[in-house]
């Protein structure tokens, strides 16, 4: 089988954009309505760590260990972990820490992460 889309990882309306008159650079692009429909109410004033929590949870609903069994060519697999509770400060605020996992599975050719492998 086939990589996934962008569509099935990053969300609806995701893209790659190629350089040419109306670009100056390529690059992905995610809209705004892909982010929200992951749950990021305010993509327009949303933190950084807020815009790659909604890309990972958009790319949860894909990366399954089902898809994953099912083609070839899903080399990642991105699950739900179990949530604890730390304390952080000095007056030890209780927070609610949630794990995700995401899985990189490749060929064994080396010993170092490589984007370009996945």
């Amino acid at each position: 089988m086939a990589e996934p889309t962008l569509v099935q990882v990053f969300g609806t309306g995701a893209t790659r954009l190629a350089s040419g008159v109306t670009t100056s650079t390529s690059g992905l692009f995610i809209p705004d309505s892909a982010l929200i429909s992951a749950g990021l109410a305010t993509p327009t004033t949303a933190t950084a760590e807020g815009h790659l929590v909604a890309i990972i949870k958009n790319s949860e609903s894909y990366l399954t260990q089902t898809n994953f069994d099912a083609n070839i060519g899903q080399g990642l697999i991105v699950t739900d972990g179990f949530s604890s509770f730390t304390t952080r400060g000095t007056d030890n605020t209780a927070y609610r820490q949630d794990q995700v996992t995401i899985s990189l599975t490749k060929i064994d050719t080396g010993s170092t992460i490589n984007p370009g492998d996945y």
